[in-house]
């Protein structure tokens, strides 16, 4: 019998704790491709629930669990009806691929399995950015489905809300951002990106809010214009608001789903054409070895927008 493949992964073994492990990694397919991952990125939404231990509950979850779901990295193994060559850079969107450890999302290992199907071929003058496609396909399918529309107000400007706002100014919408730190209110080309204390009595038609913050909903309502929609694009806990005030308004809120295929091909497109630009967001770079301190960094400095690990310095 022959030996599983093994990769090193980042395990999160409970809440607050995380290691540097070798996994076993179930045996490849046909239908899959192995990729020597170069980058992953750290997500400050999903991933800092898990971190923190409060991630609701869903199927899939528990612990130890290998997080991330941007990872970037070559081919090394597929199957000749693939279309993939050795050697192909290629963005996954996570993995379930370790034996004894759960894959939620799977992405934040050296080494991964993957069906081909859910791999994209990316071109060879681009590099670790690609981990941003995940967030780039979630801010496009906030706008993409009929009869949705461009945010007038997008609610934070972390990397989730500058990616929206680039889409937006792209459709041709100059969107207002609302931003609490006066730090991260720079870096806005073509919109604008303001205290929301300078907005007492602006209403908008389309607000959406990446902030996560459950307790803005009222707020945000209070700030709606008749008949408008209010898009929670962030990842919630519970949501609680006061009903009168909404239903003065004729309120709409939407829950913004998961990204879909078609918006990562959609993503995939625009970046390759050179219309979205994907530059300026990672400001923060880590070893895995430094992972437990890449975690901490990522979630409480408030000058990170995005942390990646770079796979190729382990030793």
């Amino acid at each position: 019998m022959n030996a599983l493949l093994k990769t090193t992964a980042i395990v999160l073994e409970k809440p607050e704790n995380i290691c540097l492990s070798e996994l076993d990694l179930i045996p490849a397919t046909t239908d899959d491709i192995i990729v020597e991952v170069e980058w992953s990125g750290i997500s400050t939404g999903t991933e800092k629930l898990l971190w923190t231990g409060q991630m609701p509950s869903f199927p899939g979850m528990g612990y130890p669990l290998v997080p991330g779901y941007e990872s970037v990295g070559r081919v090394i193994q597929a199957d000749d009806q693939q279309r993939f060559a050795l050697g192909q850079r290629v963005f996954i969107p996570g993995s379930s691929c370790f034996v004894a450890v759960r894959g939620l999302f799977g992405g934040a290992a050296s080494r991964l399995i993957v069906p081909a199907k859910r791999a994209v071929a990316v071109a060879e003058n681009v590099g670790e950015e690609v981990i941003l496609y995940a967030l780039a396909a979630t801010a496009y399918h906030v706008t993409a489905g009929l009869g949705n529309e461009q945010p007038d107000l997008i609610v934070g400007h972390g990397v989730l809300g500058r990616l929206l706002a680039r889409l937006a100014v792209l459709a041709g919408k100059q969107p207002v951002v609302w931003e609490i730190d006066a730090q991260r209110r720079e870096g806005a080309v073509g919109y604008q990106v303001v205290d929301p204390q300078t907005c007492a009595a602006a209403k908008y038609k389309t607000i959406v809010d990446v902030s996560g913050d459950a307790k803005l909903l009222d707020n945000l309502v209070s700030h709606l214009a008749p008949g408008g929609e209010i898009v929670l694009a962030g990842f919630y806990d519970t949501i609680t608001f006061a009903f009168p005030a909404a239903f003065m308004r004729e309120a709409r809120i939407r829950i913004a789903a998961q990204w879909q295929p078609s918006d990562l091909t959609a993503i995939h497109q625009l970046v390759e054409s050179g219309n979205l630009s994907l530059a300026d967001l990672i400001t923060h770079r880590a070893s895995p070895q430094d992972a437990a301190e890449a975690y901490r960094t990522a979630f409480h400095h408030k000058d990170c927008l995005k942390m990646v690990l770079d796979w190729r310095t382990r030793q």
